[in-house]
């Protein structure tokens, strides 16, 4: 064991957000970092979700990307599926569209921070199946929404971690989601 490495324990704290002010310092101060933190990390993670599937890289607060068979998919928490995840997942979601003052008052008390309804609007995405709040986003009305990641996981492994996904391919490091609206168009 290295004299810098991080227990368990230490980093289950970091993803509970109970660490101490003082000990996230220490940590982020530490001359090397210890070499499986990471996986220190996804053991943390996979050990509070219910689904068997392997995470391969956490997304947001309730997303995960996991490898289901030969899929990689965005997958919530409480164990929904959003699909492929080089499609933005929040096609997939539950939207609730802000546009007037009376609504966005509701989230922003002080109308000195509200955005011009005129010209944008607030959206707020949910998980159909658990119904978690999984982002928010104030966007010019009309514009597409925001696909906020699409990482490049096989050179993430490869290259940072030192251990290749098994099913590597140039393949996985696209965007999709246009497939997918393109699909939707061709059904009407």
């Amino acid at each position: 064991m290295q004299d810098n490495a991080v227990p368990r324990e230490t980093v289950a704290s970091l993803v509970d957000g109970t660490i101490t002010w003082k000990r996230a310092k220490e940590l982020v101060r530490l001359p090397v970092k210890d070499a499986d933190r990471f996986w220190k990390y996804l053991d943390v993670l996979q050990s509070r979700v219910f689904w068997k599937e392997k995470i391969l890289l956490r997304v947001s607060e309730h997303l995960y990307i996991v490898a289901k068979g030969r899929e990689r998919l965005i997958k919530c928490d409480c164990g929904h599926e959003f699909g492929d995840y080089r499609v933005n997942w929040k096609l997939g979601s539950r939207v609730r569209v802000r546009r007037t003052r009376e609504d966005m008052k509701k989230v922003f008390p002080v109308e000195v921070a509200m955005p011009d309804v005129e010209r944008a609007e607030l959206r707020e995405y949910y998980c159909p199946g658990c119904l978690s709040l999984l982002s928010v986003e104030t966007a010019p009305v009309g514009q597409l929404p925001v696909f906020e990641v699409l990482p490049d996981l096989d050179t993430f492994y490869r290259d940072w971690l030192g251990k290749p996904l098994p099913d590597e391919s140039p393949d996985w490091f696209q965007d999709r989601t246009c497939e997918l609206t393109g699909q939707w168009a061709r059904e009407d």
